[in-house]
């Protein structure tokens, strides 16, 4: 039986160092991204079996309502509404109606997503929205949108069309005194909208893919590493 002997030389073993470093480094991260989404997913769970909060005058924190069940009452501010382009329902191209409800009692507002409304023929021409004109009682998920978004162009928003929505974007564009949060709306009125919400993908399982993908690589490297620095003994 031929024996063996292990003879590294210093670059390789440096760039395999290296390399099992940031690859164990980044499934780590992936790990942890997982895992803060997994207690999100929990921390949503409960606050779905809380009660519901209604919605006032006073500023909230994001992170005491946020994918809480809300109601807040108020009337819609058409003139401040956008269209959230390119959402799909059933095969269909249209837009997600965000519109600022002004809250009884004073001047804060708070986003709805009112729901979805299918696209006309032409780009040029945009649906014709059916909106209540008195107070109403709205009740649904209060939400914060992702930042997290991929945009093609900068050209970001065409009038009140626009490709995403952020809290911090719409402030910018729209001089109204804003709650940190947007309802999906689940109240239902008579206005034509479709409100058909799924449940938030969180993406947890993605997050374990990366990290096992990225633990491989380390191992393949270090495979590799012992391959290829252990020799026959001459």
């Amino acid at each position: 039986m031929p024996q063996l002997q292990f003879k590294p030389s210093l670059w390789p073993t440096l760039a395999a160092i290296a390399g099992v470093a940031a690859t164990v480094a980044l499934g780590n991260w992936q790990l942890g991204r997982g895992q803060d989404k997994a207690a999100l997913a929990q921390r949503i769970a409960a606050a779905n079996r809380d009660a519901q909060i209604e919605l006032s005058q006073t500023e909230a924190r994001a992170e005491d309502v946020a994918w809480r069940r809300v109601e807040v009452r108020g009337r819609f501010e058409p003139k401040y509404a956008v269209l959230i382009d390119n959402r799909i329902l059933h095969g269909v191209v249209g837009y997600h109606v965000v519109m600022p409800l002004r809250i009884a009692g004073g001047e804060r507002h708070v986003l709805v997503n009112r729901g979805w409304v299918a696209a006309t023929a032409s780009r040029d021409v945009l649906p014709q929205l059916k909106t209540p004109p008195e107070d109403v009682r709205i009740t649904g998920l209060a939400t914060v949108p992702s930042k997290r978004y991929l945009e093609l162009s900068k050209q970001v928003a065409e009038g009140n069309v626009w490709q995403n929505l952020t809290i911090d974007r719409y402030r910018a564009a729209m001089p109204i005194a804003l709650q940190p949060v947007v309802i999906q709306q689940e109240s239902e009125i008579d206005d034509g909208l479709k409100r058909e919400w799924s449940a938030p993908d969180l993406g947890i399982d993605k997050h374990y893919g990366y990290a096992f993908q990225w633990f491989a690589m380390a191992a393949a490297i270090v495979i590799i590493y012992l391959v290829c620095n252990v020799r026959k003994r001459t």
